[in-house]
C-alpha cells in the first residue's frame, strides 16, 4: 500500500513538540484528566483514556505525570470542571482550520481564539463549517528500525486504512474504531515504539499554496496552539507541495 501522505502536518508539529515539551505534556495532562474523569481509571476499562496514554507514551510523558493525572481525576475533592469546545473557520486564502480545546472558561477561550484569527488574516466560521472536510483517523508512525515486511502485514492483516513507507518512518492510517485494535496487534508483536500514536482529523481534502502564503498559516496555527485552552489545530493546508 502507498499514496500521497498526509503526515507532513504531524511532522512539522513534531518539531514544535520537541521545541515545547513542557506546554505540550500540560496539554496531555489535562486530555489524561478529562479521560479519566468521564469513566474508568483503568486504561484496559476505558478507551479514550487508553488512547490518550498511547499517546503520551508516544510523546515520552513521564508514567509518574499520566498516573498522577488520572488520580487527580478520580479524587473527589477535586472541583476541576474542564468542557470540550470546538472553533471552526478559514485561515488566509480559505484554508480550513479547526481548533479543539479543554476549557474551564467558554468565554475566555473563545475570546483569545476570535483575536488569533482575527490578527492574522483569518476569520471564524460556525458550527460545521469546515468538519466536514476532515476525519477521524488513527495515525501509527514508527521508525524504521522494524522490518518493514513484518509492519506491512500487520497492517494489511488488521485492517489499516493505508501503510506509507516514508523516508525515515512508516505510517500506518486506521479508522478511529480500529486504532485500539491496531495498537494492540504491533505491541503483541513486540512493535511498541512509537513516534506518533494518536487519532487526529485528517483532511479528505487539501488547498496547495506557495512558501509564502504557507507562512501565513503557520503563524495562525503557532498563534493558536500558545492558548492554553488549545488541544489541537487541524487544517487543510498541503504542505508537501
Amino acid at each position: 500500500m502507498s499514496g500521497h501522505s498526509k503526515w507532513a502536518t504531524i511532522k512539522r508539529k513534531k518539531g514544535l513538540i520537541d521545541a515545547e515539551r513542557s506546554k505540550v505534556f500540560q496539554k496531555l495532562t489535562k486530555e489524561i484528566y478529562v479521560a479519566a474523569k468521564g469513566g474508568d481509571k483503568n486504561p484496559d476499562n476505558n478507551p479514550s483514556l487508553r488512547m490518550i496514554i498511547d499517546k503520551a507514551k508516544a510523546e515520552n510523558m513521564p508514567k509518574d505525570r499520566i498516573q498522577a493525572a488520572i488520580d487527580k481525576a478520580h479524587n473527589t475533592s477535586d472541583s476541576t470542571n474542564y468542557e470540550a469546545v470546538r472553533y471552526e473557520g478559514y485561515g488566509p486564502n480559505g484554508v480550513a482550520v479547526m481548533v479543539d480545546c479543554l476549557t474551564d472558561n467558554r468565554n475566555r477561550t473563545a475570546s483569545m481564539v476570535r483575536a488569533a484569527f482575527t490578527k492574522r488574516g483569518g476569520n471564524l466560521g460556525t458550527d460545521g463549517s469546515v468538519s466536514y472536510m476532515f476525519e477521524k483517523k488513527g495515525v501509527i508512525v514508527l521508525p524504521k528500525t522494524y522490518n518493514e515486511d513484518d509492519v506491512m502485514m500487520i497492517a494489511l492483516d488488521n485492517d489499516a486504512l493505508d501503510f506509507l513507507v516514508e523516508d525515515d518512518s512508516y505510517v500506518i492510517y486506521t479508522s478511529f474504531e480500529n486504532f485500539i485494535n491496531m495498537n494492540k496487534a504491533l505491541d503483541d508483536a513486540g512493535i511498541e515504539d512509537k513516534i506518533m500514536n494518536e487519532v487526529r482529523f485528517i483532511p479528505n481534502m487539501t488547498v496547495s499554496l506557495d512558501d509564502e502564503h504557507k507562512e501565513k498559516i503557520y503563524n495562525l496555527v503557532d498563534a493558536l496552539e500558545d492558548i492554553e485552552d488549545v488541544q489541537d489545530v487541524y487544517t487543510n493546508l498541503n504542505e508537501e507541495e
